[in-house]
């Protein structure tokens, strides 16, 4: 007697849409928040401004502008959901100078940043109310 046959699994997709592959890889909180960023010009694919129905395949390169973060990061591969972050890492790799990059801004961001001495003594309270009424 013969077994049924387990049903095929679903082809692997060859491409996606330009905005769901940025949710999807947790470039961006949401789709919506994705599609504004690839129609207002923050995404770049092959070094041309798209469309956020654009078809993303492995191979292509992209530039990602995030608030204050650049990317440039090769296609890997096509997700089929928006899984954890561990799991989306696996669908682009991050060109070394984009990482280079990031690391230098980071660090020049975390050596300019002012030191907070914690709480206000007294003579700092006594400024901000200062300020506060008006009598500054």
């Amino acid at each position: 007697m013969s077994r049924p046959r387990e049903p095929a699994p679903p082809p692997a997709a060859v491409s996606l849409r330009a905005d769901l592959w940025l949710w999807y890889t947790r470039f961006f909180k949401s789709r919506s928040v994705a599609q504004t960023a690839v129609e207002g010009g923050h995404v770049q694919v092959n070094g041309e401004r798209v469309k956020a129905s654009r078809q993303l395949r492995p191979g292509d390169r992209l530039r990602i502008t995030r608030e204050r973060e650049r990317f440039e990061v090769d296609v890997a591969g096509i997700p089929s959901r928006r899984g954890p972050a561990t799991e989306s890492r696996q669908y682009y790799v991050e060109t070394p100078e984009s990482e280079a990059a990031r690391a230098a801004a980071r660090e020049f961001s975390r050596l300019s940043a002012p030191v907070d001495s914690g709480r206000p003594d007294k003579r700092d309270r006594r400024d901000l109310r200062r300020v506060l009424k008006g009598r500054g």
